[in-house]
């Protein structure tokens, strides 16, 4: 049965003005699973009347009154597992752990957000003039243009939204045109039911092909003051490129061509089995995930048998399974191209050691080795089930190779010495890295976020309080100051 969800403005579930809608489809069975309201400019315009019309009110809230609303929106977000689970198997193909991953980490995302509501959020400065005290204060900026991708939904949807809130400012929640629920519509819902005001978070879903225009809408909206957007790095750069001409602050965090080294000091079975994750959880489907395994030469013919045959042994098909560990990718169309990408590394030379065929959205662990540098696979985000394993023979070539990319967003080393693995740490050029562990990880008090085309600002802990605020000087005067006239 086909479920039909409206669009989120001032607290009201409403259609979109034209009556139009749009479908969500079940990147499993291709079947409609949902029909959405298909916002147009009115829409993006009325939702931005709702969260300004809201603002002042909310950012006058008392932190303890906010921080209420947090709290209790992650325990009943903790209460909706086998909902989300469901949901995400329905919506994005996720598997039961994955959706069970999302839940946790986006409830404690809340609670974090609840702690930074009532933490301390300014500096006494010292003041040149006598009997001055002056004061750095942060304040909410207005009203946020945020957008949430589909490939975790719940945690993107949560994170993309409660740092701005926790802040003070309301939002205007974009959601994924492939899990406009769950990253979007579920997580307004949670919130709601919390307590959060009318007006104060806005969701707005859209047809695909209107995705651009949506979003040029929303951000060019004067009262919109910041953007922060999770996704590829190229439609990153036109967000960016948009907010920048407009003067808006943003927070990008985009794709990555991530590695998990793995040092001639390592365990060799945890490598398998932290590369085997990093590389297929989501099907590959993570802005973390592991697209390069560098082996130490030592170890590589060990490593490489050990982690195909666990590679193999990874079920791929229906995600509401409980033994399907590599679900479908979030449509045919994503299948097709990796395996484009895997076809044209094999015709220039690759070696394909592991998969590598497509069956509708679903495609298998695939493992390739020897794959050239004029390989698109060489320089592109596989953003699925495949991974290159290749081999080294000095820690400066495992940097090298490791950085040779565009992204710089993760980075999973692995090894049984803490110093080696701090060394070969702080010449990665990433925004995360994790000595004895891989690619894939994230917490909430954390600075997430990468460098280079993986994007910039950081979400979590204090940082993304700071990143959707702004510092004020002010100044109190305790006697009257001389004027030269």
């Amino acid at each position: 049965m086909t479920i039909t969800k409206q669009l989120l403005i001032g607290g009201k579930d409403v259609p979109a003005l034209s009556g139009r809608t749009t479908k969500d489809f079940n990147p499993y069975s291709g079947e409609v699973y949902a029909t959405v309201a298909a916002a147009g400019p009115e829409d993006v315009k009325r939702a931005v009347d709702a969260a300004d019309a809201a603002f002042e009110e909310w950012a006058a809230l008392s932190p303890f009154a906010r921080r209420a609303i947090f709290l209790r929106s992650a325990d009943l977000l903790e209460t909706r597992g086998e909902q989300v689970g469901h949901l995400m198997a329905q919506e994005s193909g996720g598997t039961r752990p994955w959706a069970h991953f999302n839940v946790a980490l986006a409830a404690n995302i809340l609670r974090e957000v609840a702690a930074a509501t009532t933490a301390p959020r300014g500096e006494v400065l010292s003041a040149e003039a006598e009997g001055v005290l002056g004061l750095a204060i942060r304040e909410p900026l207005g009203v946020v243009a945020a957008f949430a991708p589909w490939n975790a939904p719940l945690i993107l949807g949560v994170r993309a939204v409660a740092a701005p809130l926790a802040a003070g400012n309301t939002v205007v929640a974009k959601a994924s045109e492939d899990a406009p629920i769950a990253c979007g519509l579920l997580v307004a819902d949670v919130l709601r039911e919390a307590g959060l005001p009318d007006g104060v978070l806005n969701v707005i879903t859209n047809d695909p092909a209107e995705a651009a225009q949506t979003a040029e809408a929303l951000i060019a909206d004067e009262r919109v003051r910041a953007v922060n957007f999770t996704g590829s790095t190229t439609v990153g750069r036109k967000i960016g490129e948009q907010a920048g001409r407009l003067l808006k602050p943003a927070v990008l965090e985009l794709g990555g061509k991530n590695s998990v080294i793995v040092l001639d000091d390592a365990d060799l079975e945890h490598a398998v089995d932290a590369a085997c994750f990093s590389a297929f959880m989501n099907a590959g489907q993570i802005c973390m995930s592991a697209d390069r395994i560098l082996v130490h030469e030592s170890l590589a013919a060990e490593f490489t048998r050990r982690f195909t045959a666990k590679a193999a042994s990874l079920q791929a098909g229906d995600p509401s399974r409980p033994d399907t560990a590599i679900g479908p990718l979030i449509s045919r169309h994503a299948a097709q191209r990796v395996a484009g990408l895997v076809h044209d590394a094999v015709g220039k030379g690759a070696k394909v050691l592991l998969g590598g065929t497509a069956d509708g959205a679903l495609y298998p662990a695939t493992v390739l080795a020897e794959v050239p540098e004029d390989a698109d696979l060489y320089r592109e985000e596989s953003f699925g089930p495949v991974c290159v394993i290749e081999a080294f023979g000095t820690d400066q070539r495992a940097i090298d190779r490791a950085n040779d990319t565009e992204n710089g967003l993760a980075c999973g080393i692995i090894t049984e010495n803490a110093t080696h693995g701090l060394v070969v740490a702080r010449r990665i050029r990433s925004g995360v890295v994790h000595i004895n562990d891989q690619s894939v990880a994230d917490e909430p008090q954390a600075p997430f976020g990468g460098v280079k085309a993986s994007g910039y600002g950081r979400f979590g802990g204090r940082w993304g309080i700071e990143a959707f605020s702004s510092a004020r000087w002010v100044t109190l005067a305790t006697q009257r100051a001389h004027y030269p006239f």
